[in-house]
């Protein structure tokens, strides 16, 4: 939820990874599974607090992942309208980034960054966007599919720290002409600098990472990979893409 980078090769083709910065004392979320929303086979691990999501991969198109806040940090009201991670899946009921943006009821909702990187075809060259929904108002943005990106929530990372981070992904960039699960994962394990406080895997008093995904889409299959880092359990799925 709260550390995401996108990795794109090939021009149609992408790795996106998640670290979840979560309480301490959260449940942990089922791992991935097959779901139907809206009639759509999505692929995403459940938080069985909410029923929802951070992460959600779509046969026939979209990528999902959640950062919690939006421009800055928010102080938490003591209760909202829905879940974030239910919103995420609400997504699915539109069919584009546009007019979820446009038509979707945001108010009472808790602000959240949503990345959504879309490919389903072995033509077309993948599109990446982010939308971002402050309490206020809904910012859509059109990033360059080809460019790497990382992003850190804003709600448990100062400006300073995650300009930090973004130089960390850029050294990592340096040193690898091209992408794999197993460096990308790497680099969620370990990227950092030795502060327990601010690494991509942190642990502070009352959060912590507890979970990374990885979603490799190619243009025949989509490997998954989850690992519960709390209780130590892997899951690898292979999705054929329709």
């Amino acid at each position: 939820m709260c550390t995401v980078t996108f990795l794109p090769f090939n021009q149609r083709e992408f790795i996106l990874t998640s670290n979840r910065d979560e309480d301490v004392n959260r449940i942990s979320a089922l791992p991935v599974q097959e779901y139907k929303v809206n009639d759509r086979t999505v692929f995403f691990p459940k938080d069985q607090k909410a029923n929802g999501t951070w992460i959600a991969y779509d046969v026939k198109g979209y990528t999902l992942c959640l950062l919690n806040g939006a421009n800055k940090p928010h102080t938490p009201k003591s209760n909202y309208k829905k879940s974030r991670g239910l919103v995420l899946l609400d997504f699915y009921f539109y069919n584009e980034p546009e007019d979820f943006a446009k038509l979707y009821d945001f108010v009472g909702i808790e602000p959240f960054t949503l990345i959504l990187a879309y490919s389903c075809s072995d033509t077309e060259s993948v599109k990446l966007y982010e939308l971002k929904w402050d309490g206020l108002k809904v910012e859509l943005i059109t990033h360059d599919s080809s460019l790497p990106q990382i992003w850190s929530s804003v709600t448990l990372y100062s400006p300073e720290i995650i300009s930090e981070r973004k130089n960390w992904f850029e050294v990592w960039l340096s040193k690898h002409s091209s992408y794999t699960t197993d460096n990308i994962l790497f680099f969620h394990h370990f990227g950092g600098n030795g502060s327990t406080d601010n690494d991509l895997v942190m642990n502070r008093t009352s959060k912590k990472t507890i979970s990374i995904c990885c979603i490799n889409k190619s243009i025949t299959h989509t490997d998954i990979i989850y690992e519960d880092i709390v209780n130590k359990k892997l899951h690898k799925s292979k999705v054929i893409n329709c």
